[in-house]
């Protein structure tokens, strides 16, 4: 039971969207199979409120904080619950999307982009990036050239020069 609340605490915190609380379970499931570390950020920010040290953005520093519930520093779940999760988080939980995602990213729009490749991820974290900065999620596709002129070709001259 405590390993079914604290995922669903870590689903619950990642998304507000019910539709996406399957499919981030999944990509929870699928890094604990493989062994990878959850890296979810509501786990940082968990361990740092506990302590007060949370100020309401994390950096790059913070995902090293030193808290048993982080999940950039420890592998498998937290040791308990980060929060009190809804229903809808708790049969994610139970019952995760089967996918092959991997990784997720905001998309800005309160859900998130989901990759199944760290190439993919990537790029969706580019994505995320652009949509910060106020820019169009994919770059426009780059100008295409203007046609080139045609060549005129001269008549060949058979014979002599006159």
């Amino acid at each position: 039971m405590n390993r079914i609340v604290t995922l669903a605490s870590l689903v619950e915190r990642e998304t507000p969207k019910p539709e996406e609380r399957p499919l981030v379970a999944g990509a929870f499931e699928n890094r604990l199979r493989k062994g990878m570390r959850l890296q979810c950020d509501p786990t940082v920010i968990y361990g740092m409120e506990r302590l007060g040290k949370y100020n309401g953005s994390l950096t790059g520093k913070d995902l090293q904080f030193d808290s048993a519930y982080n999940t950039y520093e420890h592998g498998g779940l937290p040791p308990g619950p980060i929060g009190n999760p809804g229903e809808a988080s708790l049969r994610a939980a139970m019952q995760p999307a089967q996918t092959n995602y991997l990784y997720f990213v905001a998309n800005t729009q309160g859900g998130h982009f989901f990759s199944a490749t760290l190439a993919e991820h990537n790029k969706n974290v580019v994505k995320y990036r652009r949509l910060l900065a106020g820019l169009p999620a994919d770059p426009p596709p780059p100008p295409t050239p203007p046609p080139s002129p045609k060549k005129r070709h001269s008549k060949l001259h058979r014979g002599k020069a006159r």
